[in-house]
This record gives structure tokens, sequence and C-alpha cells, in this order.
């Protein structure tokens, strides 16, 4: 297996909890890496839905993945603030130059006054029954939604505007080398 260095370019391929896929990123450049979590940057970058849809997205973000976690964090540095989408999804896989993961439908939005919302409820339902989710996974789900928003709460990691800052100053030093 390769080892993901700082610097490194790679994909992102989201799926469904019934294997097909849902959602790709043309680039995400590595910042971070260790054995527990993955932190990415991209900026404009092409998004392909599963349809075959494309746009490109229209601020730098900061990428949070993680091994253990069943979420990713996604910071977005908007003209008028600093936004997070956080998206319930299994922890991640490195397959080559692919980050791959599975998405649960439910979303937590963080606003920057630092207010929320809690999203796709319905699609989550929906989902959950007609792609048979197990028990389990509902239930892991339910935790760690309520993790996120302790985490957010507590303005801990990845809710940390300095920490956001750090990262998007290292992704603009590497992409301008």
């Amino acid at each position: 297996m390769n080892k993901i260095k700082i610097g490194d370019r790679l994909k992102i391929h989201c799926y469904k909890h019934n294997g097909k896929i849902h959602r790709t990123w043309g680039e995400a450049v590595v910042l971070e890496s260790s054995k527990d979590y993955l932190i990415c940057a991209n900026n404009k970058t092409t998004v392909t839905e599963s349809d075959g849809r494309s746009y490109k997205t229209k601020e730098p973000a900061i990428l949070f993945f993680y091994k253990k976690q069943w979420f990713n964090v996604i910071g977005q540095l908007k003209p008028h603030g600093l936004y997070y989408y956080c998206n319930l999804a299994s922890p991640y896989v490195i397959d080559g130059k692919i980050i791959k993961y599975i998405d649960y439908d439910l979303d937590l939005r963080v606003f920057p006054d630092g207010g929320y919302r809690i999203l796709d409820k319905n699609e989550y339902n929906y989902h959950k029954r007609t792609m048979n989710y197990s028990n389990d996974i509902d239930l892991i789900l339910k935790n760690e939604l309520k993790h996120l928003i302790e985490l957010k709460n507590k303005n801990n990691n990845p809710f940390n505007k300095n920490s956001i800052e750090k990262y998007y100053s290292l992704y603009k030093s590497l992409i301008h080398k």
C-alpha cells in the first residue's frame, strides 16, 4: 500500500449503503495523515453526482476524515464566515489514491454564529427502511451525531477556527509550490 504523504492529491468517492456511488470529488490535497484521521483541503474542485451532473465547489474547504468515527466534517471558508457541513458516514478507507466512505444521509450544518441544524432526517428514515440499515448502524449514527454536537459545543477539533485557519494556510502554501 502506498503511504499517504502531505501534498498528495487524492479523489473522494462517496457511496450509499447499497454500494452505489453517490458523489465524487475530483481533488483533495492531503494536509495531515495519521493512523486515526486524514485532513485534506480543496477549492473549486469538480463534484460529480450519481446522475452525471457536475459542478465546481465555490469556496476553499478543509476536510476531516476519521478511521474510528462515523462522520466526516467539511469546514467551508465562505466569504461571510466559516460553515461546517458534517456527514454521518462510515469511517473512511483509502483505495489507491481514492478516499472512500458510505454516506448515511443525516447531516449536521453548523453556522458561523455557532448555531446548527440537523438535516435530511426524512431521507435517513427512508433509506434506513429501503436499504435496510441495521439497528446497530442506526444506534452508531445516532450516538455519533450526539458526539459531533458535543464537539461543536466545546469548539473542539474539527470545530476550531484557529485549526481551520492553520490548515488553510498550509493548503495555500502547498498549492503554490
